[in-house]
């Protein structure tokens, strides 16, 4: 079983991937450790030295090979639904699992977290909860489109989420909804 974790920056992918990768005793990755491994950079010294372009790529190239795997939790960038071939490859790949939150639990999780700040950069030029409203906005179509399951992310412990995760799976051996 191969299971996707898609959703904004802040819901909990790479908490919630971890602890569901631990439960159905399967491999985790997290598509942004990867592609800072690949390439011997943090991500803020991609976009830096390479552009959002440039990073895309790298992501997209990082999630191809990623879901290839077999029996993995993958915690996918938030913007990694933004290319045509990898939304299709994560629909084709097992289930796809949307970790929403509104922009007030966005905000709170990331605008208060230094470690975000330093490894995430910024997108846009708008003030940064702007910059997350608006992103949203424009992603929450894409994250519709291609999930098999939502998962409301609000005031939520990562044990809870991952329970409803676990009981909407298909059975294993049974990769796609």
């Amino acid at each position: 079983m191969l299971v996707t974790l898609i959703g904004y920056r802040g819901v909990g992918k790479s908490a919630v991937g971890q602890q569901l990768a631990a439960r159905l005793g399967i491999d985790f990755a997290d598509a942004d450790v990867e592609i800072e491994h690949e390439a011997g950079l943090s991500i803020p010294a991609i976009f830096a030295s390479e552009g959002e372009p440039g990073f895309r790529r790298r992501e997209a190239d990082a999630i191809a090979r990623l879901l290839q795997r077999d029996r993995l939790v993958l915690a996918s960038g938030g913007g990694a639904i933004l290319a045509d071939r990898t939304r299709e490859r994560m629909q084709q790949a097992g289930p796809v699992v949307w970790l929403k939150a509104s922009v007030a639990t966005i905000w709170d999780r990331i605008g208060h977290d230094l470690e975000t700040a330093s490894t995430r950069p910024a997108l846009t030029s708008a003030p940064p909860r702007e910059e997350v409203e608006r992103l949203l906005t424009e992603r929450t179509p894409l994250y519709r489109e291609i999930a098999s399951i939502a998962i409301d992310t609000d005031d939520r412990t990562v044990t809870a989420i991952v329970d409803e995760i676990q009981s909407r799976l298909p059975p294993q051996g049974d990769d796609h909804p």
